[in-house]
């Protein structure tokens, strides 16, 4: 494969932790993930895997961990696609089960997704969704659907 062919194949977000054990377990019990603990490393972490997910959570050396909508007033902290529109009702049920913090149902919204909101055991906020209507989603677009 020449250079000019590569392409970047996944988005591993790391968050910061005040207590990396905590925030993998939450994780792991009531997310569904698997992990690969490096706690006795110079940097304290753990990478955790669902599906084609992952995540590197990071032991915080200073300093409060807040989320996106609590420290900029906007966003998520990261954004989960199910593998299909459908796939969404049935992790909101699954984490609903295992009494993760809904933030938000499943909802349409305004901008072409059927999404819900979760908090985590850190206070981000991890939207979960998937584009319903792509003409919505990339109307103002230079990406051709």
């Amino acid at each position: 494969m020449s250079e000019s062919n590569v392409k970047l194949t996944n988005l591993c977000p790391v968050f910061i932790s005040e207590n990396v054990k905590r925030t993998v377990k939450f994780y792991v019990e009531k997310l569904g993930f698997k992990f690969a603990t490096h706690y006795d490393k110079i940097d304290n972490f753990a990478t955790i895997y669902r599906d084609s997910i992952e995540f590197v959570i990071v032991q915080s050396k200073f300093g409060k961990i807040e989320s996106n909508t609590k420290r900029y007033g906007a966003g998520y902290d990261a954004y989960i696609d199910t593998d299909t529109v459908g796939g969404v009702d049935i992790i909101y049920e699954e984490f609903k089960s295992k009494g993760v913090n809904i933030v938000s149902k499943p909802r349409k919204t305004d901008y072409g997704t059927y999404e819900f909101v979760i908090e985590d055991i850190d206070g981000r906020l991890i939207g979960i969704g998937l584009i319903y209507n792509n003409q919505i989603y990339f109307e103002n677009s230079d990406i051709k659907i």
